[in-house]
């Protein structure tokens, strides 16, 4: 079965005609891949060519699926396979509400979600084969979202010690990002 992405759209402007598309509800036959690609930066490409519209953007992304390690673009009659660079969001901004026990942040991803780091949107960070850090937040149904550079710096600001820890923390939970022990300076 061929497929492209103007079916996918279509079938995707529908879904999102009456809220968020169900995407964890849909199973649909595997279809075979597509040509398209999200790079680390967020940017959306389709037959190597950037996808410009952040409305169609953000309308692809409101129907990505992760399954395993694998990235898919799926409706409730297709679903076809996409690669993903790293993590398919990026976190661009976030907000800080109360303090202590009580903060909350809020982070914003390029297409539009917003999430609260919380128990069930964790804060992670892996150190890249580069030494550098890669902060994450979990959006949805495992997709995650690379946390920007900017945004990780103002991270740290807010930052802590606990339990040998250096990390932050939101929604009633502490995200360690590294031994505090490691931390120079």
């Amino acid at each position: 079965m061929s497929t492209d992405a103007d079916s996918l759209m279509k079938s995707a402007a529908r879904a999102a005609k009456k809220g968020p598309p169900p995407v964890h509800l849909w199973n649909p036959p595997f279809c075979g891949d597509i040509d398209m690609r999200i790079a680390r930066d967020g940017a959306w490409f389709y037959m190597g060519t950037p996808i410009g519209r952040p409305a169609m953007v953000k309308l692809f992304s409101s129907i990505l699926k992760k399954e395993g390690d694998a990235y898919f673009l799926v409706t409730p009659v297709e679903k076809v396979g996409i690669i993903v660079d790293d993590a398919p969001f990026v976190a661009v901004d976030f907000t800080v509400s109360g303090e202590g026990e009580a903060q909350e942040i809020t982070f914003a991803t390029h297409v539009g979600d917003s999430v609260t780091a919380g128990p069930d949107h964790a804060i992670r960070v892996e150190t890249g084969a580069d030494g550098e850090p890669a902060p994450y937040i979990h959006v949805r149904a495992g997709l995650e979202a690379l946390i920007d550079r900017k945004s990780f710096y103002r991270l740290v600001e807010l930052g802590e010690e606990q339990d040998g820890w250096f990390g932050v923390r939101s929604g009633g939970a502490f995200f360690p990002m590294i031994d505090a022990g490691q931390m120079q300076g």
